[in-house]
């Protein structure tokens, strides 16, 4: 099982990652962050495969995968 880790206070939100997810398992938060942006989120975390396609796509590098 991999374990994703998102830096949210960094997130600007910009959904990138979730378009990216073919598991569709991310998606913006309702929260906002201290910058003012919905950051993202991961629902049902034990169902992500670790492919890492969101850590690649992130613009600003707030995605970590561990496997």
């Amino acid at each position: 099982m991999a374990k994703l880790t998102i830096d949210r206070e960094t997130c600007k939100g910009c959904g990138l990652c979730a378009n990216v997810c073919p598991k569709h398992l991310l998606a913006l938060s309702k929260e906002i962050n201290a910058k003012g942006y919905h950051p993202i989120g991961i629902e049902q975390q034990d169902q992500c495969i670790g492919c890492a396609f969101c850590a690649r796509m992130c613009p600003d590098a707030v995605i970590k995968v561990e496997k």
